[in-house]
C-alpha cells in the first residue's frame, strides 16, 4: 500500500519541479494592452479638451469650430486666460488660440467676464459676456465684437445691468435669431428671460418676456421638428466633485413659450423640466456636466451637445480653479425629447461626430 503512494507523491512532485524550471526560463510576460487605451482614427473619449473651457459657447467658422469659455485662471496648467478660445476641425482635436479679449471691459467696476456667446451676425462676430463677481447685487451683459473669430474682440459696451432691465442676477446671455429678429435669452437662478434686439443687435427693444422659473441658468434655444427646446443648467456649478449642475430641458411650439415638461407642466410654474445629463454615478466619471453651448448637427445628422464638466479624479487645478474640462456626446431623441445616453456624460471612446 505504500509503494503506490510514495510514486504519486514524487510523480507529483517532479512535475512541480518542471514547472518551475520552465517557467524560470521563460521571457518576462509584458502586462496586457486595453483596448480602451487604443487611440481609433475618428472617435473621442471625455474631456476633449482640458484643463478648463467653463461655459462653453460654439461658433463655426468655414470648416473650423472656434470654442470661448468663462475668464478662469488655469493654475500650472495654462495659467490666467481672459475667455480662452480654441479651436477644432472634428470637435475632438482642439488646440489654444489664445484670448478673446486683450483686456477686461471698463462700463464695471469690477467683475469677471463669465459664460460668454459668440455667434456671427452680418460679417461680425458678437460676443455677448456676463460682467459679475460672486454675490453681484447688479452685474450686467455686455457686447464685444470682432471682424474675426479668433479676434481680438473690441468691447461696445453694456447692453443693461440687473437693475436697469429688472431681473436680479442678469447673466448668461444667448442670442437667438429667427426671420430677421433678433432675440436675447439671460437669467441665472432668478427666472429666465428673453427680449427683442434692434436691428444691429447692439440694444433691447420692447418688453422682456419670462419664460422659465427660479430654478434655471444658462439658458440655450433649439429648434428642432416644429418645436423650440429651452434647455438650462439647475444646481451647483461649482464645488468641485460635489457639483450637481444638470440640464434640464422643456419645449414649446412658440418662441415664447410656454415652455414644458413630457406632463404638460410649465417651466414657468415650478422646478419642472425633463433631464437631459447629470454626473456620473460613483467616484469615477464627470461631476457637475452643465452649462451646454450650441448644439453642433453633423454631416450625418446627428445633434451633438457639447458642455462642461469636471472629472472627479480631478475637480480642480493646482491653484483651486474648478477644473470645468470641454466634453461632447451625441443626443438621443426619445420621442420628441432629448437626452444623452444613460443621461450622463460618456467615459469611454465613441464613434465622433462626422464632417
Amino acid at each position: 500500500m505504500m509503494r503506490p503512494l510514495l510514486f504519486i507523491f514524487f510523480y507529483v512532485a517532479a512535475l512541480l519541479s518542471m514547472g518551475a524550471c520552465s517557467s524560470s526560463a521563460q521571457e518576462p510576460v509584458p502586462d496586457p494592452v486595453e483596448d480602451d487605451d487604443e487611440v481609433i482614427e475618428g472617435q473621442y473619449t471625455n474631456p476633449v479638451w482640458e484643463p478648463v473651457l467653463a461655459d462653453p459657447t460654439v461658433v463655426k467658422s468655414g470648416d473650423t469650430f472656434y470654442a470661448y469659455g468663462t475668464e478662469d485662471n488655469w493654475g500650472d496648467e495654462g495659467g490666467y486666460h481672459l475667455v480662452p478660445v480654441i479651436k477644432s476641425k472634428d470637435l475632438i482635436h482642439w488646440e489654444l488660440v489664445g484670448d478673446a479679449l486683450q483686456s477686461k471691459p471698463t462700463w464695471k467696476p469690477e467683475g469677471g467676464i463669465w459664460a460668454p456667446d459668440v455667434t456671427k451676425v452680418g460679417s461680425q462676430y458678437f460676443m455677448y459676456y456676463s460682467f459679475s463677481t460672486w454675490g453681484d447685487a447688479n452685474p450686467g451683459i455686455g457686447l464685444a465684437i470682432a471682424d474675426s473669430p479668433e479676434g481680438p474682440f473690441e468691447d461696445y459696451g453694456k447692453i443693461f445691468d440687473s437693475q436697469s432691465i429688472g431681473v436680479n442676477n442678469s447673466i448668461d446671455p444667448f442670442y437667438y435669431e429667427e426671420d430677421g429678429q433678433k432675440y436675447l435669452f439671460w437669467g441665472s437662478f432668478r427666472g429666465l428671460y428673453m427680449i427683442k434686439l434692434t436691428e444691429d443687435g447692439k440694444a433691447t427693444v420692447g418688453e422682456k418676456v419670462q419664460v422659465a422659473g427660479d430654478h434655471l441658468e444658462a439658458s440655450y434655444i433649439f429648434k428642432k421638428s416644429g418645436f423650440y427646446y429651452l434647455f438650462g443648467s439647475y444646481g451647483s456649478c461649482c464645488e468641485g466633485a460635489n457639483s450637481s449642475y444638470q440640464v434640464w430641458v422643456g419645449r414649446s411650439d412658440k418662441l415664447e413659450g410656454p415652455y414644458v415638461d413630457k406632463s404638460g407642466n410649465k417651466l414657468l410654474d415650478g422646478h419642472y423640466g425633463e433631464l437631459v445629463v447629470k454626473g456620473n454615478l460613483g467616484d469615477t466619471g464627470f461631476a457637475g456636466p452643465g452649462h451646454n453651448a450650441e448644439i453642433v448637427t453633423d454631416e450625418e445628422g446627428t445633434d451633438w451637445l457639447v458642455y462642461h464638466g469636471m472629472l472627479k479624479s480631478q475637480p480642480r487645478t493646482n491653484n483651486g480653479t474648478n477644473r470645468r474640462t470641454l466634453l461632447i456626446d451625441p443626443i438621443l431623441w426619445n420621442g420628441g425629447w432629448p437626452l444623452l445616453f444613460r443621461q450622463v456624460p460618456s467615459i469611454k471612446a465613441n464613434d465622433g461626430p462626422v464632417f
